[in-house]
Formats: structure tokens, C-alpha cells, sequence
């Protein structure tokens, strides 16, 4: 395991004063995958936005880097922390390049001139996002993969050592959802960024997360690697589905067969 980058201890979370967890225990290192799953509603993106700081919260303590969250500027946030929310509004008429551009206004601010590390940053983002041939183009041109990998080289280009990706792959087709996945894998291994994502897919999570959360009845129930934390008890508890976890036996990776109930006769 890297570096732990983030660290929550005791974290209660929600809205106002309605808890939605309560007493989180959590660690995302460098160069490591950490994805939340668990039933919708559980509270796996307000869990995810408050380690962001976009949501207060409700007790419990948050370091980033050493640092406490609540002593960190916006800016000095920004520069250690991406987040990639479920859904993004595309701005109209905008190309690849203007977007990505964006994403260096941690750095620079809003009106500042752009420098060489601004463009470094704009050209590596764009190329491990593998979104290089689509610069020129304007977003509403893109497939849903392609401006999914545009948003994410977007948040890349703050150079933040710490990735927070809320569902990337919701309304993606099958092909596009593995190739944002193995992005996310790339940027851990050969980056040593620490990244959290949130998935609702379990054989995704499986195959993708050097550690996996389960999330449900308002707390953590299980944390650990996939092998540990993926059992037929846990997704049962968690789901409420009856099923059968198996290891493939050329990837390695776990898979969940559902049980088939017997049919009525």
C-alpha cells in the first residue's frame, strides 16, 4: 500500500441534521483504487462529496495530505483534490481543449496567462485520458465515452494527487465503461494517484479495486480487498440478493452469479 492521502476517522455525514452515515472509518492511499459500493440511497456520493469538501461534515475528522480539510483553502484544496461528480452540464459550443483548460484555474486563477506548466499539464492530461485526437472538436460532437474521458482529463489537469469519481460510468455502454475504468486503473499504477470511486457494478469493483467499501443500513460494513469484502454474506446483507461469488479462473477476478430461484409450477 502507498501513502495514505486521505484519511477520515469517525466521519458522520448528511444533510443538514438528517445523518445519512455514521461513524466512517476510511483510507485512500497512493497508487491504489479504493471504490464504494452499495444500494442506492446508502449514501456512498454524500460520503464521496464531503471527503471533498463540498459537503460539511456532521462530526468526525478529514486529512488530507497530513492536513486537516477544514484548514485548507479552496484553492489549496483544489490543487490536492479532483472530483468528478455523476453528470456534468456540457457547455455549448466549447471544444475538448477549452474544457481541459479549465481545469488549470487551481493553479492560476481565472484571468491569468497561461504558462508552460499549465500546457504540460493540459498535454498530459489529455494524453493519459487517451483524448488527444478529439482537442479540436466541440463537446456536443463526442459520444458519451468520449466526453466522459474529456471530463476526466478535465479534473487530471488540476494535477491532484487525489481522484474523487462519483458513478463515471452511469449511462456508458459496456465498451466505454471498461475503457474509463482501465484510465482509472492506469492512473493509479503508473501515476500514484490515490483514487475513490463510487460503482454500482460488483464485478467492476472486483476487478478494478485494490480495496472495496460496502456501504448500507447508514454505515460501513465491510472494507478491505475484493477477495475479503466480496462474499455471498456481505452482498446478501448489503443487497439483498442471494449469490454465488466465484473466481474466474483466467483474470483472477471475482464474479457474482446471482441464484436462480427455482420456477413456479
Amino acid at each position: 500500500m502507498g501513502d495514505i492521502s486521505v484519511a477520515v476517522d469517525g466521519l458522520d455525514v448528511g444533510y443538514g441534521k438528517r445523518r445519512v452515515l455514521a461513524d466512517v472509518d476510511l483510507t485512500l492511499a497512493a497508487g491504489e483504487v479504493t471504490v464504494l459500493v452499495g444500494p442506492n440511497g446508502c449514501g456512498k456520493s454524500t460520503l464521496l462529496r464531503t471527503v471533498a469538501g463540498l459537503l460539511p461534515a456532521l462530526s468526525g475528522s478529514i486529512t488530507v495530505d497530513g492536513a486537516a480539510l477544514g484548514s485548507l483553502s479552496r484553492r489549496a484544496l483544489s490543487q490536492r483534490v479532483a472530483f468528478l461528480p455523476q453528470s456534468s452540464q456540457v457547455p455549448a459550443g466549447v471544444t475538448v481543449r477549452e474544457l481541459v483548460r479549465h481545469g488549470r484555474y487551481a493553479h492560476r486563477g481565472a484571468f491569468a496567462r497561461h504558462t508552460a506548466e499549465d500546457a504540460d499539464a493540459i498535454a498530459w492530461a489529455l494524453s493519459v485520458t487517451d483524448a488527444e485526437p478529439l482537442a479540436g472538436k466541440r463537446l456536443d460532437e463526442l459520444s458519451g465515452g468520449e466526453r466522459q474521458r474529456v471530463w476526466l482529463a478535465t479534473v487530471l489537469a488540476q494535477r491532484a494527487k487525489i481522484l474523487l469519481l462519483d458513478e463515471p460510468t452511469t449511462y456508458l455502454d459496456l465498451r466505454h465503461q471498461f475503457e474509463v475504468l482501465d484510465v482509472v486503473r492506469t492512473l493509479a499504477r503508473d501515476h500514484d494517484i490515490a483514487c475513490g470511486v463510487v460503482l454500482h457494478d460488483l464485478m467492476h469493483a472486483a476487478a478494478y479495486g485494490d480495496k472495496v467499501v460496502v456501504v448500507a443500513d447508514g454505515r460501513v460494513l465491510r472494507s478491505g480487498p475484493p477477495e475479503d469484502v466480496l462474499t455471498s454474506g456481505a452482498v446478501h446483507h448489503a443487497f439483498g440478493l442471494d449469490v454465488d461469488v466465484l473466481r474466474d479462473p483466467e483474470t483472477g477476478h471475482l464474479t457474482c452469479f446471482p441464484r436462480r430461484r427455482p420456477a413456479r409450477r
